[in-house]
């Protein structure tokens, strides 16, 4: 694992810890949440791109990941809120590591519904896209992150709550995702 991302993910891990401290202490409005997630990224490589005519690749991985983040009222339904994440992937991606601002609005119930936009880096595997053993060619590559626009929704379940995400990266990328996270 590179430094930089070895760095990002010590960050956001501490920050992910830090939040439920943080709340109490300061006794924040709004609430807190932490949680796991699953699901499916696809990097957006075409196959019928001339840059990679004649070869044969995957550039898709399934992916499991922590979130963690905090959202405060800003009027009787709506909100505005922060989330970091951190993911790892089984093909194409080795792992990913993001940071986002939400804003949305709860509906009767306690459903919340939002929009999302942010930065997430992302590490590629290039052997496994290319289903190739390249000898450590492309492990030098510093991969690149940009940004992140998404929809979601957490439906409550008492403390805990199940939530959905559809995001993409700069347009490019496809990223579905469904999670179970507790709210404190």
């Amino acid at each position: 694992m590179k430094l930089k991302t070895l760095a990002l993910a010590a960050l956001a891990a501490g920050t992910a810890g830090a939040l439920p401290t943080m709340a109490q202490a300061q006794s924040l409005p709004g609430e807190g949440f932490v949680g796991v997630s699953g699901g499916y990224h696809d990097v957006g490589l075409d196959e019928e791109d001339d840059d990679f005519a004649g070869l044969d690749f995957d550039s898709g991985s399934p992916i499991v990941g922590v979130f963690a983040g905090y959202d405060f009222p800003v009027g009787p339904t709506m909100f505005i809120g922060a989330e970091g994440n951190y993911t790892y992937g089984f093909d194409a991606i080795d792992n990913e590591i993001g940071a986002s601002a939400r804003l949305g609005f709860r509906a009767p119930g306690g459903a919340k519904f939002y929009a999302r936009g942010g930065y997430q880096h992302i590490d590629l595997d290039i052997e496994e896209i290319f289903n190739e053993d390249f000898d450590g060619a492309f492990d030098d590559i510093d991969d690149d992150g940009d940004y992140l626009v998404g929809l979601g929704a957490d439906f409550p379940l008492g403390n805990t709550f199940v939530r959905v995400n559809l995001d993409t990266i700069s347009f490019d990328t496809l990223r579905a995702t469904a999670g179970v996270g507790f709210k404190f």
